[in-house]
């Protein structure tokens, strides 16, 4: 299901972009920002009351404009966030972790941003690093996924998704040609190239891991590994967890073992009237 349609349903204003006039939604400006395109930083949340909104700041505090695309959630997660300056996208009930991504994805190119940084809202993820990614999205990165493996300072974690990480982790290796340590990773930046690939119908709902590493690598996008500092979850519940987890296992190889077979799907995003 393509998450685009629900864009239009934005709350609050819209984003100002680079080289407009500043007010007082617009975070203060950075010194790397003069060197990117219109950039966007992406956070889909799930019941991340509490949360969300420090990590929202933390963004803005990069001179970013951050677009929260609330899945539903029961709680105060969509109000918390545009407390924090965030333009808030809200999905009628929980649409899955990838329907949010994509509902993202359509809002940017709708609003004509040419790049993504993607992060999480539970606080794993540190803004202080989004830098980072732009800076791999410069030197001609596609796709900069931010590693938790590559300084050795990654959060602990439980042995079977040690293991399974390092099972995808070869797989993704294998199948892109690049070395890839953290293929679940969700802190990532994106192309206007990268962007436009993922913007089609056939984008997963759940989990977009390694299956889409595979996809835009066979797509001719250059992927690229970044070193990035990771935290321990502050609240939530993670999508690689107890029975969620052999789950992902099952979907995953089984989407894997399609990927030789399966059929390009339309690009439907919806272009703004000139």
């Amino acid at each position: 299901m393509a998450g685009g349609r629900f864009a239009l349903a934005a709350a609050g204003p819209r984003p100002l972009m680079s080289g407009a006039q500043p007010d007082a939604r617009r975070p203060a400006r950075v010194a790397y920002l003069a060197l990117i395109p219109p950039t966007l930083v992406i956070v889909p949340a799930y019941r991340e009351a509490g949360r969300v909104g420090a990590v929202v700041r933390a963004a803005r505090a990069q001179g970013l404009d951050v677009l929260v695309v609330d899945d539903g959630s029961p709680d105060t997660t969509g109000m918390e966030a545009r407390a924090a300056g965030a333009v808030v996208v809200q999905h009628p009930f929980n649409l899955g972790y990838g329907v949010a991504l994509h509902t993202g994805y359509h809002y940017a190119r709708r609003h004509g941003y040419e790049w993504v940084l993607q992060m999480d809202a539970d606080g794993q993820h540190d803004a202080a690093m989004l830098p980072r990614l732009a800076a791999a999205l410069s030197a001609g990165a596609d796709l900069a996924i931010g590693s938790r493996y590559l300084d050795g300072s990654a959060p602990p974690t439980s042995w079977l998704r040690r293991c399974a990480t390092r099972v995808f982790a070869r797989i993704a290796t294998l199948g892109t040609g690049t070395a890839i340590s953290d293929p679940t990773s969700g802190f990532q930046g994106l192309s206007a190239r990268a962007l436009a690939a993922v913007t089609h119908d056939g984008y997963p709902e759940d989990f977009p891991d390694t299956d889409v590493l595979i996809e835009l690598s066979r797509s001719g996008l250059a992927l690229r590994e970044v070193p990035v500092r990771m935290h321990q979850r502050q609240g939530g519940l993670s999508m690689h967890r107890g029975a969620r987890l052999a789950y992902y296992a099952y979907k995953m190889l089984l989407t894997l073992l399609l990927l030789p077979v399966r059929r390009s799907a339309p690009d439907t995003v919806a272009r703004r009237p000139a």
